[in-house]
């Protein structure tokens, strides 16, 4: 049986492809595409943070204090400075111990080797996805902990050279000055393994212009340096081989006076020139679709207008599948196609969930958007509703086969057998989901993550001065039944 389909599914796409061997290394490919913007990345000769040795000796995180600056140094570069619970716990003690020293003016941070930092550590989530309550500590903590960078009282700047990703990023964009180069790359492509855009970023990209939020969040596109200052999710761009010289300019001011580190990092600053097919050039594309009510509609919108989703899919509206070559050639949307893919390789629930806390982030203070966020990820971690992310995560780190082993689907959205068969081969080795599709995700279930904790279990944001550094993990209940 599954022989026939196989025939059928090549017969019916080679009437499509001008190349039947490009197909053929294409379907081959198939097998090993990854269900991640992180492995997209991979494919462009940077590594997987599992890929990598550990060494138990290495030293996480770096603190430098000289005169009135202080450095801090994310310091494990062959797992590209990932965040585990011993670099939240690090910062948190650093950056608590500098707000309250009168001798402590300008903070730096920048990470070693080629990373600024890929985000958290996914292995720690998934090692502890049997315990009774899984990365509850660290969670807690690191949301604690990136409420208190947001509002932090001293004068922060990041050096971010090379790879800056989900829970990586908040420790870029919220400082007071962001400096990029051309070697950065920016991404939140938690939805690519079922998880959701996390760690202040529901709230960051919500207050992007127009839906450019949504389109990161569901999508999990790159932006590089001069599209993240151009974005304002950075504040300068300076070229990689003069950030070690800006790095010394600015320890040279020893302090933290704004108008003087903004003066210094402008000496080295060059202007923004974002490439003609940047994303930014489609803003208006972009807020039409992604301004749609549902990822349905988003979906439905994005096909219809781009018609253009690659080999691997074909335009849901019609039943007549169309070339890459052809639409491209037709419409100029060719730009987009990448964008579609991902966005229908990645988790059902996670795309609802990341939109919708996306769109509430628009009405809710920062604070407000902390404690939903913990509540998310409380429930996506304890699989409420879904266990997508450990799925997502076992593809991706664990077995590293990129196929998260949930039931069959055909896309994210239902389509029909007769019109769109062949993509039945094609979806078995690419991604599946539980549940499969997009319809089949009910919204119940996608309200039941959101709601409220008892007031006792919520995340704890300070308020006032005064109990600024109040509400840590270890006077929260959960340290008590620990």
């Amino acid at each position: 049986m599954c022989f026939v389909v196989y025939c059928l599914c090549y017969t019916h796409i080679c009437l499509h492809i001008p190349s039947i061997c490009e197909f053929c290394l294409g379907l081959n490919r198939l097998k090993t595409v990854g269900v991640s913007s992180l492995i997209l990345l991979s494919k462009a000769g940077i590594i997987s943070m599992a890929q990598v040795a550990v060494n138990p000796d290495e030293e996480v995180v770096l603190g430098e204090e000289v005169g009135h600056v202080r450095v801090i140094t994310l310091n494990q570069p062959r797992r590209l400075n990932v965040i585990s619970f011993e670099v939240v716990e690090l910062l948190a003690r650093l950056l608590e111990k500098w707000e309250k020293d009168d001798n402590a003016e300008l903070i730096l941070i920048k990470g070693s080797g080629r990373a600024f930092s890929a985000g958290g550590d996914l292995k720690m989530f998934y090692d502890g996805r049997m315990s009774k309550d899984p990365s509850l500590e660290v969670v807690y903590r690191m949301y604690w902990l990136c409420y208190h960078i947001h509002t932090y009282k001293k004068t922060q700047v990041a050096l971010v050279h090379g790879i800056s990703m989900g829970g990586g990023a908040s420790l870029m964009v919220p400082m007071k000055f962001s400096v990029v180069t051309e070697k950065t790359v920016f991404a939140t492509p938690e939805a690519s393994i079922g998880f959701h855009t996390d760690c202040g970023f529901s709230y960051i990209l919500s207050h992007l212009p127009g839906h450019l939020g949504e389109f990161l969040g569901l999508t999990g596109a790159r932006l590089n340096g001069a599209e993240l200052v151009s974005a304002g999710l950075a504040t300068h761009i300076v070229p990689s081989e003069k950030l070690p010289e800006l790095q010394s300019r600015l320890m040279s001011l020893n302090s933290g006076d704004e108008h003087a580190v903004k003066s210094a990092i402008e000496e080295f600053s060059t202007s923004v020139e974002i490439d003609e097919q940047s994303v930014l050039n489609k803003k208006a594309i972009i807020d039409e679709c992604f301004a749609k009510d549902s990822v349905e509609e988003i979906l439905i919108s994005s096909v219809s207008d781009f018609k253009n989703v690659g080999f691997v899919s074909c335009r849901l509206l019609n039943s007549t599948p169309v070339s890459q070559e052809a639409e491209a050639s037709e419409e100029g949307n060719a730009w987009i196609a990448p964008f579609l893919k991902g966005l229908k390789r990645s988790s059902p629930t996670a795309l609802k969930i990341t939109l919708q806390s996306i769109r509430e982030g628009r009405k809710q203070t920062l604070a407000e958007s902390m404690k939903k966020e913990f509540r998310i990820t409380m429930n996506i971690l304890r699989t409420v509703i879904s266990g997508d992310v450990y799925e997502g995560i076992r593809a991706v780190t664990i077995d590293k086969d990129n196929a998260p082993k949930a039931s069959l689907s055909l896309s994210l959205l239902s389509i029909s057998h007769q019109t769109h068969f062949f993509l039945f081969c094609l979806m078995k080795m690419c991604l599946q989901w539980d549940p499969p599709t997009i319809d089949a995700v009910e919204a119940e279930k996608i309200e039941q993550v959101f709601q409220p904790f008892e007031e006792d279990l919520e995340l704890k944001i300070p308020t006032g001065d005064e109990f600024r550094w109040h509400g840590k993990y270890e006077d929260s209940p959960y340290a008590a039944s620990k």
